[in-house]
């Protein structure tokens, strides 16, 4: 590991189950008894506004009973450790990788704990209801906040920073991913593309793990323990 100077790890929903918070597409095609295109479309905010706020107000007082195990712990304690540059990429909308202490952090599907006005363009930290549709801190605009959520057919956020961190990483590490939801199934390849080192950490290969160099199955909170321990050499 002595050649590996900067790293990339993407994290998707398998690093939070373990924390109680269900993976955003279950084998039914369902997440939490929902349809996504019910809850997470641009479309269904435009049809049933109450329905699609009643949904993530209900997983935002959710995720606040949950806490950070020890796969997110891991994480932000080899983000502190590490000598070189370090990206943490995560998929998920909980702020559990926050709460453990990672502050080199991109959301790349935006934040349950955030409110994003579509007037002003301002996001706010939002832990409280938003079907009683509160006026915007920014702007004082009624009916303009939303999730500040990536929904299908919208663009990710902060991808020209991501794929930079890609380019210039030695070490690319997937962790608790499905490997069918892109762009972000498409960043072991960029990364290899560039010459680095790939790994995946997952209960089961993913639906690219034959893109990885090496690929460990096992659940996050001891995969990802042991792989930290590992690569800073104790």
């Amino acid at each position: 590991m002595g050649n590996i100077r900067n790293i990339v790890v993407l994290t998707g929903a398998g690093i939070s189950a373990e924390s109680g918070i269900q993976t955003f597409r279950a084998s039914d095609g369902l997440w939490e008894d929902h349809r996504i295109e019910d809850v997470a479309t641009p479309e269904a905010y435009q049809r049933d506004p109450d329905m699609v706020h009643r949904f993530y107000d209900a997983r935002r007082a959710a995720v606040q009973t949950k806490s950070p195990n020890a796969a997110h712990e891991a994480l932000a304690y080899l983000e502190g450790a590490w000598p070189g540059e370090f990206l943490l990429v995560t998929q998920n909308v909980d702020d559990l990788h926050e709460r453990a202490g990672s502050k080199q952090l991109i959301h790349m599907h935006g934040e349950l704990a955030q409110a994003w006005c579509t007037l002003c363009d301002q996001r706010h930290p939002w832990a409280t209801p938003l079907i009683d549709y509160p006026p915007c801190p920014s702007c004082a605009s009624p009916y303009s906040l939303r999730p500040d959520i990536v929904w299908f057919g919208e663009m990710p956020y902060r991808m020209d920073e991501i794929y930079d961190a890609l380019a210039r990483c030695d070490l690319f590490v997937s962790i608790g991913t499905s490997g069918n939801v892109y762009p972000a199934a498409g960043f072991v390849r960029e990364a290899r593309s560039h010459g680095a080192r790939t790994l995946e950490l997952n209960m089961e290969p993913s639906e690219g793990s034959a893109w990885f160099t090496e690929s460990r199955q096992g659940p996050a909170t001891q995969l990802v323990p042991q792989w930290v321990h590992q690569i800073l050499g104790f």
